[in-house]
């Protein structure tokens, strides 16, 4: 069967997306997880433990509190309300923290850092997996055990106003509720007042127990404006009126009940200095819990200084002040201040029922539970309590009993803090069997991959593809029936729940054909790739005899760049590989433009003065008609020119500059946004530009980079798509004055900021004209006979189309990486890769290489905080899902995208060279496929590293993206040609 290189590659990564998919299911696992399910009714809690006598305490304590109100304010930092922003805009909050009755603490989120895995530690007092970070973006409903399954078993009436995310988790759990959407990022005022207004008549009800808020005003704002905005400060000060008439509202309920109420401030996670959130740094993982109530009176001169615990301690401590059994997956420890002015027997109770349901756990999960350091603390804790209570029902007050009762409390909780650590660092349980079976389909493709390398760069784009043969052979029924005997065992033999043994017998046996068909592929293709030893062998000397300095950087620097992701450094700092790449390869084409101009072979003066004539006529025509050069195929004739020859398509001066103009601009790019981890907390441009002291700059860099894109785009448009293009980056400036980004030179400050919709969709009809009228040329190309132009002029505009929407998405401040990237990407073309002719492999590796740099110089990195979910809700008034999570990915990968766009046009604009293209998607997708392939076994060997959950797994879902990417990138690859072989 034969079949384009191109298609081939296409079909290798559409196949390799299946099995990266396989794998993250696998990789990404449930965690420590209680074998007793809540469905089987409410368990009779342990007795207070006793020493040779019978206790008179089984049941639950009573609870501490009469009502709970959780107020959870997205977003909401430590120092927002500890530091100095606290201080100036939440006077009251800061009161209550300093002088009123409450206990405050610095409550630690463990990453992801997302709303709804820090919901489900906040209800549960377990730890999320790591792969709810995608599940954040459609909660499931909670099948665990938490605070308010067990409340409503209780028979207590609770109400719920704000993010839906709770209404998804918790769907016949409240009374009363109104969700708001949490991913509208744009919209920071009406979805807080959607909360507020139901306040003053649930206050003056008295028909619930517990009113959940949860306010998501602050976090949009952060992802808008980041934490420096001045919007922030009115946001807080809006906030501390709301927790202002709670409190008051509270405190005269209190007088006519017997027990007091509790009101409790926190966050669900923090927000980093750009705004963002998901990863570890400590401004995402720090946020404020503050408990208020009457109960918690402070006598004069009574200093608290906030404590730190960890965010899953809340579980436990509103199990307890309602009177509740602690959700038996908690993890988390009791906060002792809160029942630290009870007696010491409810104390001890309290701390008992916590410590043995921890222990419990720990049983479950942990085969050497008993040499657990924490385990024996309980043991040792539990004994003397028993001794304490006998001392107690014999009626003894003596101080002996006074001092016993200290010992056996800190002996508690000491075990408590043990246990709690334990079960916080305890490996989850990994899927081996989906993680091994997405291997096998990773490295089977990279394996064809591999194979076929040899036969696409030293032959014609198009491949014999061993496919029929081995699919009616013995060998693929074999190994069909071996594999699916040994699925049947997995799934009837194992304890834990395995993903493939959930699929449907019809999906399992397909990737059983799958793999199979791969296995006899790769066998086939082998054993063709030895009887053709002899001639490959040939080829292989000849290609290998043209091998420079540009060709051995290529290579070593990307075999370098996968071998580096095997150290949790180089993941953080991943963009130091790649402008370190970028650079040594700048000086790399300097050297070889010097080499060609001063070295070149041809330097007879006699073909000087007709050399200079052909120039000057070469300067004269439009660069959109200077593109047909023919791309060798092979070998290295031809393949350098001289420096007459390279005088032939521009000046010398320019192809000797061009290469430090390039390294120029990289540099200026690298000062724009600090990224990774070192270096993310250093001041930069952006975070100058992003000041509101610097709202003239910015729009000043803002407007002369829109100019200097239209000027770079526009060359090669139609008239139509160059009045598109000039409107639509002018409505760009408008959609950012009107959100009040930037402003005009008559704009007044913070004057008629709008969320900038209509401006938005202004653009989008300019985005949409542009990609319509470059689909129109190609389908023009393709069903009528018509000249070669307009085919590149059709994909060119489509590539205007995709920049003119990165202008879009883009914030203000990274409008000059978008500039920067056409200036390269114009100096590359006219004075490289045209005039020192490399083929199409050299320049789709470095079109890779500029992709993946401008990735990072647009300031993002492999943390998932630096994802900019604002650019999903440009233009929309109301959360749709797919148009949000499609630009959102867009805007995170515009800088491989646009690159890899630009491929697309160059190399279809080399209009005799019909290979070119099928054998740049190969190379394409075989150096997107390496890297994955290569991490992939990479995590699985450091899956119990110390940071396997907040380097490598974050950079284990951003490589799965791109490959994903990739495949739809090898996917117009392969349409693109199909239009060539059709035209010709």
């Amino acid at each position: 069967m034969r079949l384009g290189s191109g298609a081939f590659a296409a079909s290798c990564v559409a196949i390799e997306v299946i099995g990266v998919a396989i794998f993250i299911r696998g990789f990404f696992p449930a965690p420590v997880r209680s074998s007793a399910r809540s469905e089987h009714g409410a368990e009779t809690p342990a007795p207070e433990p006793v020493a040779g006598v019978s206790s008179n305490w089984t049941k639950l304590p009573p609870p501490l509190f009469s009502k709970v109100v959780i107020v959870l304010i997205d977003a909401l930092r430590d120092d927002f309300v500890f530091g100095s922003k606290g201080v100036k805009y939440m006077p009251y909050t800061t009161y209550l923290v300093e002088k009123g009755a409450s206990h405050s603490f610095v409550a630690e989120a463990k990453p992801p850092t997302v709303t709804m895995p820090r919901i489900k530690a906040l209800m549960t007092g377990s730890l999320p997996g790591f792969v709810d970070v995608i599940r954040n973006l459609n909660s499931p409903v909670l099948l665990e055990d938490n605070v308010l399954r067990q409340a409503k078993a209780a028979g207590k009436r609770i109400i719920f106003y704000g993010d839906e995310t709770w209404v998804k988790l918790f769907p016949k759990h409240f009374v009363e509720y109104d969700g708001t959407t949490s991913f509208f990022v744009s919209d920071y005022i009406e979805v807080d007042k959607n909360v507020t207004r139901h306040l003053d008549k649930v206050l003056k009800r008295g028909d619930w127990d517990v009113l959940i808020l949860h306010y998501l005003g602050l976090d949009h704002i952060g992802h808008i404006s980041g934490p420096n905005s001045p919007l922030i400060g009115h946001k807080l000060s809006e906030m501390d009126s709301v927790l202002m008439k709670i409190h008051t509202s509270l405190l005269s309920k209190d007088r006519e009940t017997l027990l007091p109420s509790l009101l409790v401030l926190c966050g669900d996670h923090g927000m980093s200095e750009t705004g963002s959130h998901g990863a570890s740094s400590t401004e995402e993982v720090s946020t404020p819990l503050l408990l208020i109530s009457s109960a918690f009176e402070r006598k004069p001169g009574d200093i608290r200084h906030p404590k730190h615990v960890q965010q899953t301690d809340l579980a436990a401590t509103l199990a307890v002040g309602l009177g509740l059994p602690i959700p038996k997956d908690s993890v988390g420890s009791l906060l002792f201040p809160v029942i630290e002015g009870k007696p010491m027997r409810e104390q001890l109770r309290f701390l008992h029922l916590n410590t043995l349901q921890l222990s419990k756990l720990l049983q479950e999960n942990v085969p050497s539970y008993e040499k657990d350091p924490g385990f024996e603390q309980f043991k040792m804790a539990e004994k003397l309590h028993g001794n304490w209570v006998k001392l107690h029902l014999e009626e003894n007050h003596s101080d002996i009993l006074l001092g016993l009762g200290t010992k056996v409390l800190r002996q508690y909780l000491g075990a408590l803090k043990t246990l709690s650590q334990s079960l916080s660092t305890q490996v989850a349980q990994y899927d081996m069997y989906s993680m091994a079976v997405g291997t096998l389909i990773v490295l089977e493709v990279l394996a064809l991959f591999l194979l076929s390398t040899p036969h696409v760069l030293c032959r014609k784009a198009e491949l014999d593809v061993p496919l029929l043969s081995p699919v009616f052979s013995l060998l693929f029924y074999l190994v069909f029936l071996v594999l699916s005997a040994i699925h049947v065992l997995v799934c009837t033999s194992s304890e834990s729940s395995c993903y493939l043994c959930s699929l449907s017998w019809l999906a399992a046996g397909a990737v059983m054909l799958l793999v199979s068909a791969l296995f006899c592929a790769i066998l086939s293709a082998l054993i063709r790739m030895i009887i053709d030893s002899t001639l490959l062998k040939k080829n292989a000397a000849d290609a290998s005899s043209g091998w420079s300095e540009v060709n051995l950087l290529l290579l070593l620097g990307t075999v370098g760049h996968v071998l580096s992701l095997g150290a949790s450094s180089f993941v953080e700092e991943e963009h130091q590989t790649w402008y370190f790449l970028i650079n040594t390869l700048c000086l790399a084409l300097s050297q070889e433009t010097c080499r060609s101009y001063f070295l070149g072979d041809e330097c007879e003066p006699q073909r000087h003065s007709h050399v200079e004539q052909k120039c000057v006529n070469l300067l004269a025509c439009p660069l959109q008609d200077s593109t047909s050069y023919n791309t060798p195929e092979s070998g290295t004739a031809g393949k350098r020119v001289s420096h007459l020859e390279a005088q032939a398509s521009c000046k010398w001066w320019t192809v000797l500059a061009s290469p430090w103009l390039v390294l120029l601009c990289c540099r200026l790019l690298r000062s724009l946004n600090q990224t990774g981890v070192q270096g993310a907390h250093r001041p930069d441009f952006s975070h100058w530009l992003t000041s509101s002291d610097h709202k003239v700059q910015l729009s000043g860099l803002a407007a002369l980079s829109l100019v200097v894109i239209f000027m770079l785009v526009q060359r090669r448009c139609s008239l139509v798509s160059k009045v598109a293009l000039a409107l639509g980056l002018l409505g760009v400036f408008c959609y950012r004055a009107a959100i009040g980004i930037v402003q005009f030179p008559w704009q007044s400050d913070n004057k008629g900021i709008s969320k900038g919709i209509i401006e938005a969709r202004f653009v989008y009809v300019f985005v949409l004209g542009i990609l319509f009228t470059g689909t129109k040329d190609l389908l023009k190309a393709q069903v009528i006979a018509t000249d070669f132009k307009t085919k590149t002029v059709g994909l060119w505009e489509m590539h205007s189309g995709l920049v003119l929407l990165a202008a879009l998405l883009l914030r203000p401040h990274n409008l000059p990486v978008l500039a920067f990237s056409l200036l390269i990407q114009t100096v590359m073309t006219k004075f490289i890769w045209k005039p020192l002719r490399h083929d199409a492999a050299e320049i789709t590796v470095m079109h890779y290489w500029f992709g993946q740099a401008f990735f990072y110089f647009q300031g993002n990195s492999n943390n998932i905080a630096t994802i900019d979910i604002s650019a999903g809700f440009v233009g929309l008034d109301t959360y749709m899902e797919v148009p949000a999570t499609f630009l959102t990915v867009f805007g995170t990968y515009v800088g491989p995208v646009l690159w890899a766009s630009h491929l697309v046009y160059f190399l279809s604009s080399e209009g005799n060279n019909g290979s070119a293209l099928s054998r740049a998607c190969f190379c394409y997708a075989l150096i997107c496929s390496v890297p994955v392939a290569t991490y992939i076994v990479l995590v699985t060997s450091l899956r119990y590293h110390l940071f396997i959950w907040s380097v490598f797994s974050p950079k284990l879902l951003y490589e799965g993206m791109h490959l994903l990417i990739t495949a739809a990138i090898c996917a117009v690859f392969t349409a693109t040609n199909q239009t060539r072989h059709r035209r010709a």
